[in-house]
């Protein structure tokens, strides 16, 4: 792909359009000046609006993973979407036919300036956007978030043909996420004990990730809660009534889960100064609340939910009931 053109919706939007719709109509492929270049649709949830926006972007490949930089052709502002995916690290990607599900994480620190080093030696024309900006221009590592199989998580089927089904998906999806972030604020206070000497230790450069991590946790699991208080759940109690005491447990949990959801949200925003017997036995406790649920959840709804088919059955036709 030419360098001049990277990754900025300051092209105009018709632009865009035709290139998004060139790229999806033919696997992937774009003609013209981008022809033999590596781009890819990354859409984004809108910071303000929660509408869906898709922008047409060079990617640079690195160890497994996609980078994307938020460049904006050397315009003095970040691009929209780098501050979408800050208030919403859920993405989608499209890569040729492939399309699937990410976690944004913006680089930072000495991981930023050397994977930025990777992208200048394969595109130059990102280390021009960079010397004629103030602006430190963000990279965005494209992290797959589809959900991560471990033994402890139980086996999944490879094709979800039940709501029962697709409710595991998703709290495995979950688990994950949760797991990422215990991971990585566990790696923020290992290197923060490492350091000697005088001076403020440095920064492991985790913060972006912990950060993006937990916020796509807080927001999937807001959104599944949404979900199934507004759907599942009537559906399960019309035809489930013995269930009706444990769906009311869950709905009051979902309420508490909330107010647990902001507490962590606010415990790791403090983790550069908590104290790190105490931040780790905090993280433990919302962390086991968090799973508990999760596992209730799938007690109680699971049965019911087994003869429900994914994805939904087309109005007018008919179902087995939940």
């Amino acid at each position: 792909m030419p360098s001049s053109y990277k990754s900025g919706p300051s092209t105009p939007n018709s632009f865009n359009q035709s290139v998004i719709e060139e790229f999806r109509a033919n696997g992937g492929k774009v003609g013209g000046p981008f022809e033999g270049g590596d781009l890819l649709l990354l859409t984004t949830t809108g910071a303000r609006t929660g509408e869906p926006h898709t922008v047409p972007l060079g990617y640079v490949r690195h160890s497994g993973l996609l980078l994307v930089v938020g460049s904006n052709l050397g315009a003095p502002r970040h691009p929209d979407w780098y501050r979408n995916l800050l208030a919403r690290p859920q993405v989608q990607v499209e890569v040729g036919s492939e399309t699937y599900e990410a976690i944004a994480v913006p680089a930072e620190g000495e991981r930023r300036d050397r994977l930025f080093e990777q992208v200048v030696r394969e595109v130059p024309g990102y280390g021009d956007y960079q010397a004629g900006t103030t602006r430190t221009l963000p990279v965005v590592v494209l992290e797959p978030a589809e959900p991560e199989y471990r033994e402890a998580d139980g086996e999944l089927p490879r094709e979800v043909t039940s709501l029962a089904g697709k409710l595991v998906q998703v709290h495995t999806w979950l688990r994950a996420q949760l797991r990422h972030v215990r991971e990585e604020a566990e790696a923020h206070l290992a290197a923060s004990a490492a350091h000697r000497g005088p001076g403020a230790p440095p920064a492991p450069g985790l913060g972006m990730q912990i950060r993006q991590h937990c916020l796509a946790f807080c927001q999937s699991l807001e959104f599944h809660h949404t979900g199934e208080d507004g759907h599942v759940f009537p559906a399960v109690a019309r035809y489930h009534p013995e269930l009706r005491p444990a769906l009311d447990r869950l709905q009051e949990e979902h309420r508490t889960i909330a107010r647990l959801q902001d507490g962590l949200l606010a415990l790791l925003a403090d983790i550069g100064s908590a104290d790190p017997a105490r931040f780790r036995a905090e993280l433990e406790r919302m962390t086991r609340e968090l799973l508990a649920h999760l596992a209730y959840e799938e007690e109680q709804l699971l049965p019911a939910l087994a003869d429900v088919p994914w994805p939904p059955v087309p109005a007018g036709t008919t179902a087995p009931r939940p």
